[in-house]
């Protein structure tokens, strides 16, 4: 096998650990988002380097939406600042931007910003960032059943003609590979509503490391994690 065969095409990333970084350093928890954001460049700079075309980020679960209303201020307004900041980054980089979710709860003006940034970073070949914001994988399932149940009741579709291929073409994720390796910081192991049917047979790799002190040696000890595991997708 080599080298390349052996490298995720596709990582997805649970980024948790913010809020423990900033109580661990005495700080407001607005401050470990903004450091949060940081390691978000580093992997996005990391991808692009070791040449892997695609990385999703869990940057907002719907889940998020129950948290106070002053954090979840001041992550819109985070969100926002990046996207107008970082844009002109990401066509120096070649980065295109994407985004899955339930997008139509964002503010308006994120959303605006959203739309901009992903209009204006299409051509782009280098690297493709999803990000996955107001986002729940029970619920983009549950969205793709609920389509395909009404294209069986227009009678455009029979039951018989829904297979996993078709239910996937219904996915939020729809034309973007299935990721090859999730990996989760700050030593939780669950999964956390996310990407459940796009990981089937991703591997799975928790580190300790909280998500703003996630670094070099932290990617690379998973990328090597990686290379070392057998994919066997349930054959002998």
């Amino acid at each position: 096998m080599d080298k390349k065969s052996k490298q995720p095409q596709h990582l997805a990333f649970i980024m948790d650990g913010n809020g423990r970084w900033a109580k661990q350093h005495l700080l407001p928890r607005a401050t470990g988002h903004l450091n949060g954001v940081k390691t978000v460049q580093r992997v996005i700079d990391l991808c692009i380097e070791k040449q892997i075309p695609w990385v999703t980020l869990y940057a907002f679960s719907t889940e998020n939406w129950g948290r106070s209303k002053m954090e979840v201020t001041a992550l819109m307004g985070m969100l926002k600042k990046y996207l107008q900041e970082r844009t002109p980054e990401m066509m120096e980089k070649g980065v295109r931007l994407h985004a899955i979710g339930e997008l139509y709860m964002l503010p308006e003006d994120c959303r605006e910003e959203l739309a901009k940034a992903i209009e204006t970073t299409k051509h782009n070949t280098k690297l493709n960032v999803v990000l996955a914001l107001s986002y729940g994988s029970r619920q983009e399932i549950t969205a793709a059943a609920r389509s395909l149940a009404e294209q069986v009741k227009a009678g455009s579709l029979s039951p018989e003609d829904i297979t996993p291929e078709l239910l996937g073409q219904n996915l939020y994720t729809a034309g973007m590979p299935d990721p090859d390796l999730l990996i989760r910081t700050s030593g939780e192991m669950r999964i956390s509503n996310y990407l459940l049917w796009q990981i089937s047979y991703a591997e799975i790799h928790v580190t300790d490391t909280l998500w703003p002190d996630f670094d070099r040696a932290d990617f690379e000890e998973a990328l090597a994690a990686f290379a070392v595991r057998e994919r066997r997708y349930g054959k002998r």
